[in-house]
């Protein structure tokens, strides 16, 4: 079943996306769960088991909202993330279980020993190619 949303409304101060579908329903979805639940293949992987736990993302924002045909919705965020296709029967589904989905995250973030906040998670290592006895200088 698709679901059509009639209304996308970004709450800038609440930063959330608020979404009313056709068959009712409203959703207020918080850009930091948009975000770390992001459809995209940076954060869900290309294949299962893959899927990549985003942290320090606490005060994330949506910046903008661009039309992906008829069926979606690309969002971009304040930390430049914008390779996700949110389609409606996806915003749908988060709606309905971002209860679940919200706790399924925290418990993965306390499992992995990483926070919501960005000042608590350092930066993964990077390899880096600078070669040689000096290092990167």
């Amino acid at each position: 079943m698709t679901h059509a949303p009639e209304e996308i409304k970004v709450k800038k101060a609440e930063k959330l996306l608020e979404v009313r579908f056709a068959d009712g329903t409203l959703f207020r979805l918080p850009a930091e769960l948009l975000r770390v639940e992001s459809p995209s293949a940076e954060v869900q992987g290309h294949g299962a088991g893959q899927k990549v736990l985003v942290a320090g993302r606490a005060h994330v924002a949506i910046i903008a909202v661009e039309p992906v045909g008829n069926y979606a919705i690309k969002l971009v965020f304040d930390d430049l993330h914008d390779s996700g296709i949110y389609t409606w029967d996806f915003l749908h589904w988060l709606g309905e279980n971002q209860d679940r989905v919200w706790a399924e995250y925290l418990a993965a973030l306390e499992a992995a020993g990483k926070s919501r906040d960005p000042a608590l998670n350092p930066p993964e290592p990077k390899g880096h190619s600078c070669g040689g006895k000096g290092g990167c200088g």
